[in-house]
């Protein structure tokens, strides 16, 4: 990289660090577009880290989670807070931009100088989170944001990533959702730090609860470990939602007394540090010369000249022990 980009970039970190939103949206796009000048970005970025208390807002489709996550804003910016939220949105077929912009979802915030909003779209990456998530999640924390609230599309029994990403994750339910409790059994409902039961005014609130409070008495959890709450909350009047964020602050406060913080978050480096490794290494396959090896070595494999493991061992440039 040339002396120009670098004194560029650092130029945009420090607009970043100074709350100016286009800068802001500038490192977004480089994290979404992949650019060459991501690996500098990230390097300016390092020491400013960990600070903000990164929560992830999951739930079957229907149970309210853009409504709930701006009535989480409003609450934050209430208390003083600067906000990040991080809109995983489903992509366009053609342009692989997210479907449902920002401002159009959030747009009573959109002004508000101490929220930066930003959706991103998943491109098909499985989860309900677009890969380059964490990388997003370093700009707003490196911005001076508080709190990031990352919403994910909508979720099904197996896509739960965002517990894998966030501090605290609240998963979302509603009553009125035919069998969504046991559509979450197997999934959303192991991953919880906070649960809300959204559209309280509803009839059959009180047994979602009840289910709720039920299968979460099954779990084995050891003395000592977080039991999390179930909160009922009206999101679109903003009923029950202070509740909300007082649980989400006696969380932070266990995760920092327990250690846990520290483990997640280090949890959560690891995980992205193998991703940016293994797109590296396909990367490089993915050139003329790569996808000819990979094409002798598999021909090898199926003529039983060669095995899958001698194989890898080779296109890694590795010896086996």
């Amino acid at each position: 990289m040339s002396p120009r980009a670098d004194a560029d970039v650092t130029d945009l970190v420090a607009r970043a660090r100074a709350g100016e939103a286009r800068a802001v949206a500038r490192l977004i796009s480089l994290v979404e577009d992949e650019s060459p000048l991501l690996r500098e970005v990230m390097t300016e970025l390092a020491p400013y880290a960990g600070r903000a208390h990164v929560v992830g807002i999951t739930g079957a489709p229907g149970v309210g989670k853009s409504t709930s996550t701006s009535a989480l804003v409003a609450e934050l910016r209430r208390a003083g807070r600067r906000v990040g939220v991080l809109a995983v949105d489903p992509s366009s077929p053609f342009s692989g931009g997210a479907l449902l912009g920002d401002r159009v979802r959030m747009g009573e915030h959109a002004l508000d100088p101490g929220v930066f909003i930003r959706s991103m779209a998943a491109r098909g990456h499985l989860g309900g989170l677009a890969w380059t998530t964490p990388q997003a999640l370093r700009v707003l924390d490196a911005a001076g944001c508080d709190v990031i609230l990352v919403e994910t599309v909508g979720v099904g029994q197996s896509e739960v990533e965002v517990a894998a990403l966030a501090d605290t994750t609240l998963v979302l339910l509603a009553p009125g959702m035919g069998d969504g409790i046991q559509a979450a059994k197997a999934g959303i409902l192991e991953i919880g730090d906070l649960y809300v039961v959204n559209k309280a005014d509803r009839d059959g609130a009180d047994q979602v609860r009840r289910d709720l409070r039920s299968m979460l008495a099954l779990g084995d959890r050891p003395e000592g470990a977080w039991r999390p709450p179930i909160v009922k909350t009206v999101a679109s009047s903003g009923t029950g939602v202070d509740e909300v964020v007082a649980e989400i602050d006696r969380h932070r406060a266990w995760l920092s007394d327990s250690g846990e913080l520290e483990r997640r978050r280090t949890r959560r480096a690891r995980e992205e540090i193998e991703a940016i490794a293994l797109t590296t290494l396909r990367r490089r396959w993915d050139d003329d010369r790569g996808r000819a090896d990979v094409g002798r070595l598999a021909a090898e494999v199926v003529a039983g000249t060669s095995d899958p493991y001698a194989a890898a061992d080779e296109l890694l440039g590795t010896v086996p022990d």
